[in-house]
C-alpha cells in the first residue's frame, strides 16, 4: 500500500503524489526553449520531486537530461568542487543510459575518464566537447542540466561557476551544450556569496512553484480513497487546505496522521471530529519543517519585528525583497506577498508557531487570571451543561488586563503592540486545553486580523482580534467578523480591540451586525509604568 510521503522527495511508485500536470509541462515547455531555469523555494515544498518527474519526461524525449546534486559539495575548495563534479557527471551519464537500457559508448566513456575539470574555463572546454561523443550530431538530442541543492555550492567556486554558465547561454550554435539549465535550492543567486556589482547570471528565467490548491489537495486524497476504500468528509479536504494553505509537507503529514497514525476503522469516515485531534497534534509535534522555520526566525532580532508588525497592523508591511530581512524571511518560506503586494504569513500553522515561538512560556501574570472570589478558576466559564460561557470569559480577560495593569509591560521578551494578543493567546489556550476544545488560527487577511476559532462540543466560538487603527477600521473589523460568521454558520462572534494610545477609552458593546450577534471590546494597553515618585 502506498503512503503519505513527508520524508525527501515523494514517488508514484511509493507514495500518493499530486500529478502537478500543468507545472511539470510548463518546467519541460522552457527547457524545450532552451532557458536557463532557476527554481529556488524553501524546503519541503515539492521541488525535488517536480523536477524527478520533469527529468522522467525529458529522458523518453530528445533530451539528455544529467542530474546532480551539490549538496555534499559546501566544504570543497573550488578545486575539489570541480574534481568532484566531473566525476558526479559521468556517473549521471551512466544513468540515463540504464534508464534507456543503452550502454555509452566506449569512446565517451574513454573521454570522460581522461577530462580533467579544475575550474570554470575547464569545465567550460568540456561541456564544449561534450555533444560530439554524446550524441551524433544529427540526431537532434540536447544536453540539459539539472542542479538540486545548488546553493551548497562552495561561496569561491559560484562567481566563475556562473559567469561560464552565462558565456555557454550566449552561444547561439546549434550543439550550444548545456542546452537548458535548471539550477534549484532555498537560497536565489542574489543570496549567495559572488561579487554583486556585477551580474554574472541575469539570463535566468525563473520559476515558482506554487503551493497545492484545493483540488490537488483533494487530487492526493482521493489517490488514498480509491486505494484503501476509507473516504474523508468533504469538510475534511476542505479544512486540511484551509489549515496548511496547501504546503505540500504539511499537507501530507495531516493526512499521514489522520490514515496511519490515528487508528480510525477504515470503514469509517475521516471526519472533522478526527480532523481535529489530528490537527492538534501537528500543531504540537516537532518537525524537521517547524524546527527549521524556528531556528529561521530566530537568526535576527529584526525578524521579530518584522513578523510582529505583519501580525499585528492592517496597513501592512510592504513585500520588498529589497530588504535584506523581508527577502530572507520569503526564501524561508515564511512570508509570502499578499494579492495587495503586502507581507503575509504563509500559512496558519506558521502563525500560530510564531506566535508560540514569540510568547513566554511563563509571562508572570497567571496567578492574576481570575479575581478573588473565583470559585473554580477557568471552570467558571462553563454552564451547568458543561457549554462555554464566552461573554464571561472575555468579560474576565478584560477586566485581568486592567487588574494587571503595567505589569503587562514587564512580560518577558514580548514586543509591546503584542502583548495584549500574547495574553489573550495564552490565556484563552489554557482556557480550551483544560476544557477539552480545540482553537485553532484563523488567518484572513494575513496580516492585521487574526481569528480565534474556538470548537468544543460541538459548537464553534469565533474570536476577532485586532490593535486600534481608528473608528473607521474598529467598525469595518464588525463587518468583516460578521462576514466570516457567516461562512462559518456562527450566530455570534467575538472582537477583541488592543488600544495602545497614550489616553484610551475602554469599550464593551453587544449589537446586531447583519443580523448576527458581535460582542466587542476595546482594551486599553497601558503605556508605561507610573512613577514611583
Amino acid at each position: 500500500m502506498k503512503t503519505f510521503g513527508t520524508q525527501g522527495p515523494v514517488n508514484p511508485k511509493d507514495n500518493y503524489v499530486v500529478s502537478r500536470t500543468e507545472e511539470i509541462a510548463d518546467f519541460v515547455d522552457r527547457v524545450k526553449k532552451g532557458k536557463y531555469i532557476v527554481l529556488f523555494a524553501p524546503r519541503q515544498t515539492g521541488k525535488t520531486t517536480l523536477f524527478r518527474a520533469a527529468i522522467d519526461t525529458l529522458i523518453a524525449d530528445a533530451y539528455f537530461p544529467i542530474q546532480l546534486n551539490f549538496e555534499a559539495y559546501i566544504d570543497l575548495t573550488p578545486a575539489a568542487f570541480y574534481g568532484y563534479f566531473i566525476k558526479d557527471i559521468h556517473r549521471a551519464i551512466e544513468h540515463v543510459f540504464e534508464k534507456r537500457d543503452t550502454t555509452p559508448s566506449e569512446t565517451l566513456n574513454q573521454f570522460l575518464d581522461d577530462t580533467e575539470v579544475t575550474d570554470h574555463l575547464s569545465m567550460r572546454n568540456f561541456f564544449q566537447q561534450l555533444p560530439r561523443f554524446l550524441t551524433h550530431p544529427d540526431n537532434g538530442q540536447k544536453i540539459v542540466l539539472i542542479i538540486d541543492e545548488f546553493d551548497a555550492i562552495p561561496p569561491d567556486a559560484v562567481r566563475g561557476f556562473l559567469h561560464s554558465l552565462r558565456y555557454i547561454y550566449l552561444d547561439n550554435s546549434r550543439l550550444r551544450c548545456p542546452y537548458s539549465v535548471g539550477i534549484v535550492g532555498v537560497k536565489n543567486i542574489t543570496q549567495l556569496n559572488y561579487d554583486r556589482s556585477i551580474s554574472p547570471f541575469n539570463i535566468q528565467d525563473e520559476f515558482h512553484l506554487p503551493n497545492f490548491t484545493l483540488a490537488q489537495v483533494r487530487e492526493l486524497l482521493e489517490q488514498y480513497t480509491e486505494e484503501v476504500g476509507q473516504a474523508f468528509a468533504p469538510e475534511v479536504i476542505t479544512a486540511i487546505h484551509k489549515q496548511t494553505a496547501g504546503q505540500p509537507f504539511f499537507v501530507n503529514r495531516c493526512a499521514q496522521i489522520l490514515t496511519e497514525e490515528m487508528d480510525i476503522p477504515k470503514n469509517e469516515t475521516i471526519t472533522l471530529v478526527h480532523f481535529s485531534k489530528a490537527h492538534r497534534q501537528l500543531l504540537r509535534e516537532r518537525n524537521t519543517n517547524i524546527d527549521h522555520l524556528i531556528a529561521n526566525i530566530r537568526k535576527k532580532p529584526r525578524f521579530e519585528r518584522i513578523l510582529m508588525r505583519i501580525t499585528a497592523y492592517d496597513d501592512g508591511l510592504d513585500f520588498n525583497l529589497r530588504d535584506e530581512s523581508i527577502d530572507e524571511l520569503a526564501t524561508y518560506g515564511v512570508i509570502s506577498e499578499a494579492d495587495d503586494g503586502m507581507c503575509e504569513i504563509a500559512n496558519p500553522i506558521y502563525l500560530y508557531s510564531i506566535l508560540q515561538a514569540f510568547k513566554p512560556a511563563v509571562n508572570g501574570l497567571e496567578q492574576e487570571y481570575f479575581p478573588e472570589d473565583t470559585a473554580d478558576g477557568f471552570r467558571d466559564y462553563l454552564t451547568s451543561a458543561g457549554e462555554i460561557e464566552m461573554e464571561a470569559l472575555l468579560n474576565n480577560f478584560r477586566d485581568f488586563i486592567a487588574r494587571a495593569g503595567f505589569k503587562i509591560l514587564q512580560v518577558p521578551d514580548t514586543p509591546q503592540e503584542s502583548v495584549g494578543r500574547h495574553l489573550l493567546l495564552a490565556y484563552i489556550e489554557q482556557f480550551v486545553k483544560l476544557v477539552g476544545g480545540m482553537m485553532y488560527i484563523e488567518v484572513q487577511t494575513g496580516r492585521g486580523r487574526i481569528d480565534l476559532l474556538i470548537t468544543h462540543n460541538q459548537r464553534k466560538h469565533i474570536v476577532e482580534t485586532k490593535v486600534w487603527r481608528g473608528e473607521v477600521s474598529y467598525q469595518t473589523g464588525k463587518k468583516q467578523l460578521a462576514a466570516y460568521l457567516k461562512l462559518e454558520g456562527a450566530q455570534e462572534g467575538y472582537y477583541v480591540v488592543f488600544d495602545h494610545r497614550k489616553n484610551p477609552t475602554p469599550r464593551a458593546e453587544t449589537e446586531t451586525v447583519d443580523g448576527l450577534t458581535i460582542r466587542s471590546y476595546i482594551i486599553p494597553v497601558i503605556q508605561e509604568q507610573p512613577s514611583s515618585v
